[in-house]
């Protein structure tokens, strides 16, 4: 249909909406010469870079096994997390490099970073992923000092005498 033409009805709506839809985005497998999976995840100040590839579910951050990377049990579940969801644990080799922040901040980091890789490796996990909320980018960082404020918000006591 032209610009100048008028529609007449609500199946003359249909044919114009249907040719200017636009069509599904294609997620396609990412790989590197190795046959690994790539990826990078921030989470506060916190940097992770990830490599996955098929394996017996070996997890080694910055050299060192994650459970004594990551000590503290909850660390370790919220890392799982995205694995446990797309039912791949033992499944893949993950090495992970991090830097910047703290413990919580890496572990959310490694967390959305392998949630990107297992994408880039398998593209039909990303329905799973995205429901979880595991391929969403935790946006929040700490706020900065005012002048004026003993923190960022926090007034200095006040009083009278």
């Amino acid at each position: 249909m032209s610009e100048e033409q008028t529609l007449n009805s609500l199946e003359d709506l249909g044919e114009v909406v249907e040719a200017t839809a636009p069509e599904a985005i294609v997620y396609v497998q990412k790989l590197d010469e190795h046959g690994r999976a790539y990826a990078t995840g921030k989470r506060k100040d916190a940097v992770a870079r990830v490599w996955i590839k098929p394996g017996s579910g070996r997890i080694t951050i910055n050299g060192r096994e994650f459970e004594k990377y990551f000590a503290r049990p909850v660390l370790r579940l919220v890392l799982l997390q995205p694995v446990v969801a797309a039912e791949r644990v033992d499944q893949y080799d993950v090495v992970a490099t991090v830097s910047g922040g703290g413990l919580s901040g890496q572990a959310g980091a490694v967390r959305h970073v392998i949630s990107k890789a297992l994408v880039s490796f398998e593209p039909d996990l990303r329905p799973v992923l995205k429901k979880g909320g595991f391929l969403t980018r935790d946006s929040r960082v700490v706020e900065r000092k005012k002048y004026g404020k003993a923190k960022a918000r926090r007034s200095f006591q006040f009083s009278k005498r």
